[in-house]
């Protein structure tokens, strides 16, 4: 439950932010106004040991690990500022205080330094100077009161969240790239803390519990996971860690955390593919919003050099994804870090992970390593138009590598596309929204025994072996004439004698030819080859030849079980139920067509809609009928009305 009276603060930020009208864009009033925010709770925060930090700083011409290390045990914080200033004395200096200002955040500690830096500020305060609007900004902000014994860590997150919110929503052309709706992010945190793990956190009297997004975006996923398991159980402890590639976006994220005073290093800049800043860690929740439809070829190489040497051992071992879109390089990484004890996975993706790429391309074969390890526990369609830059459809991916005895094996799919509520006013694609209550009922849904919802239409519970068949390569035996027809003739010279003429073998037809080079010859006699079903079959090698023409692909589902068996009786089995669809379903139509088993590919897919498809049966023809007849009643009345 949010604390009380942080919508006043809200309100009065946001009043602030009327002062950039003219000098800024709507678009941009966020990057103004956060680091402000997070520069205000800051000096607010330092407050009471100000004077003490600057007595242990004083003499210190720079500030190595060591004096760092002691500035912040002085301030009690995780960052300090070693500058005179503070928000309400640069105030008494207004000619100097674009000067004063600046040197005041170059003072911060390093990492709040970097935080700020990574907004691009500066541009920003030189703005505001040259268009006399910093002094009004920043005696506002001193008015702000954000003291730690008035607003809390918890009340402070709020703030910061719901500006964040409202920005982001302002500039609603861009914020999908990098912020996702609060309610998707508040069900994907009830689909994660279900079950088991429902049960185990509010039982244990002290829980521990790590939480990481390695496609963090302004971390909004890690503050919501925190809020709603210490909501859960007060006396857990939740450490959240991140990573993120943009950098304003980072320093959102990384201020975001730092008004609930979480350590730095658990927010890092930098490619989470390329450059895991976790490499070592295992985590027990992670949730992820990952950019998708993003083409990832400008940094393939290291990714295909993991996967190639590293193989399983890596984490990009099961397969490679296209490389227009690398949202399952993302999920492979996050089942890296996976506990041996077991961990839970949200991940927001699009429709095409389910079904992209045939049997054996990287996304089936990726498809496939999650079902074989059972990891795949249950998948919920989200209504579209639930996101600012998209209006595509969306599902949340769950997975978990320590399933309940009852969900082993089994895959639960829940269609929830008709529970959003449309919204009063769109926010760029977002024209539709999820109400708390639509919320508890997926969740509910989802969540809930197998049996409890046997009969509820949106929820279908399956084997993960029904998602899996085997691609059939049907050949047919090549039945060949050689003629040259008139099209043929007219294409070539010196054929005219030979149209009408039909050769039994391509050998006869090259003898008869005319004088001609040879890429021309050879184009005429593959022109000429045409299947002919009264011809003989043509043999190699004591074989039938199969006929490229007449080649067809099947695929039929796997057999019953067959993820759980042995790996040396999938074959048998395959075989086994290819030969009985090879005989029951395609020789009483073609008797002469055989499989090429060298051919044979497993493939995975999740036809997620199919398995909620209603058939509607057409409208009677008379029905039709005479609403058309009362159309053209229609029309002829209003063609009398114009006196036509």
């Amino acid at each position: 439950m949010a604390p009380q009276g942080f919508e006043d603060k809200v309100a009065f930020v946001w009043r602030i932010a009327d002062r950039l009208r003219g000098t800024f864009k709507q678009h941009e009033y966020g990057s103004v106004m956060l680091p402000l925010l997070v520069l205000r709770r800051m000096d607010a925060a330092l407050a009471e040991t100000k004077d003490a930090v600057l007595a242990q700083a004083e003499g210190w011409d720079t500030i190595g690990p060591g004096q760092d290390k002691l500035l912040k045990r002085t301030a009690g914080r995780p960052f300090y500022n070693t500058s005179k200033h503070t928000f309400a004395t640069l105030l008494n200096d207004a000619p100097n205080l674009r000067d004063n200002l600046a040197d005041y955040i170059a003072r911060l500690s390093p990492e709040a330094g970097r935080v700020i830096e990574a907004y691009n500020f500066d541009p920003k305060i030189e703005r505001m100077d040259r268009d006399d609007i910093l002094y009004g900004v920043m005696a506002d902000f001193a008015d702000l009161d954000l003291r730690t014994s008035v607003v809390s860590n918890e009340a402070m997150g709020y703030i910061f969240e719901e500006l964040l919110r409202k920005f982001s929503e302002m500039s609603n052309e861009t914020a999908g790239e990098h912020y996702t709706p609060r309610e998707v992010i508040t069900l994907m945190v009830e689909l994660l803390l279900t079950g088991r793990a429902h049960t185990e956190l509010m039982e244990n009297p002290r829980p521990v519990r790590t939480v990481y997004d390695p496609a963090a975006g302004t971390g909004g996923m890690l503050v919501g996971a925190l809020d709603r398991i210490t909501a859960l159980n007060g006396h857990a402890t939740v450490t959240v860690s991140g990573q993120e590639l943009n950098d304003e976006t980072w320093a959102i994220a990384q201020s975001d955390l730092m008004m609930l005073e979480i350590p730095p290093e658990r927010m890092q800049r930098g490619n989470s593919l390329t450059q895991d800043a976790f490499p070592t860690e295992r985590f027990d929740f992670m949730l992820a919003n990952p950019p998708y439809g993003v083409d990832w070829k400008k940094y393939a190489q290291p990714i295909k050099d993991e996967a190639e040497n590293l193989g399983m051992s890596g984490r990009f071992g099961a397969g490679l994804p296209r490389v227009s879109d690398g949202s399952f390089l993302f999920l492979q990484h996050m089942l890296s870090k996976m506990k041996p004890g077991g961990s839970r996975i949200g991940i927001v993706l699009s429709g095409s992970p389910l079904f992209s790429g045939q049997a054996g391309s990287g996304e089936s074969e990726i498809r496939r390593w999650i079902l074989e390890n059972d990891w795949l526990e249950g998948i919920v369609a989200l209504p579209d138009q639930m996101f600012y830059n998209t209006g595509i459809s969306t599902y949340v991916w769950i997975l978990t590598n320590a399933k309940d005895e009852a969900s082993r094996g089994r895959v639960r799919l829940v269609d929830a596309r008709e529970m959003g509520t449309k919204m009063r006013k769109s926010l760029g694609d977002k024209r539709k929204e999820l109400r708390p209550e639509a919320i508890e009922e997926i969740a509910q849904l989802y969540g809930a025994p197998f049996d409890e919802f046997a009969e509820d239409a949106r929820v279908r519970v399956m084997d993960r072996n029904d998602f899996g068949y085997q691609r059939l390569t049907v050949e047919r035996p090549m039945r060949r004439r050689w003629e040259i027809t008139p099209e043929l003739a007219e294409a070539y010279e010196g054929l005219d004698d030979l149209v009408g003429q039909r050769f039994e073998t391509e050998k006869a037809l090259a003898a008869a030819l005319p004088e001609m080079d040879t890429k021309a010859r050879r184009a005429v006699l593959k022109a000429a080859s045409l299947h002919d079903e009264d011809a003989p079959v043509i043999m190699k090698k004591g074989e039938p030849a199969p006929d490229p023409d007449l080649r067809d692909h099947e695929n039929i589902p796997l057999p019953d079980g067959w993820l759980d068996l042995p790996e040396g009786k999938r074959y048998s089995a395959l075989e086994e139920a290819a030969e009985n669809h090879l005989h029951e379903e395609i020789h009483p139509y073609v008797p002469e067509a055989w499989l090429d088993y060298s051919k044979t590919k497993v493939g995975f897919e999740i036809p997620f809609t199919r398995q909620f498809y209603v058939y509607e049966p057409p409208r009677p023809v008379e029905e039709i009928a005479a609403e058309i007849k009362e159309l053209e009643r229609q029309i002829q009345e209003w063609m009398k009305g114009l006196g036509l």
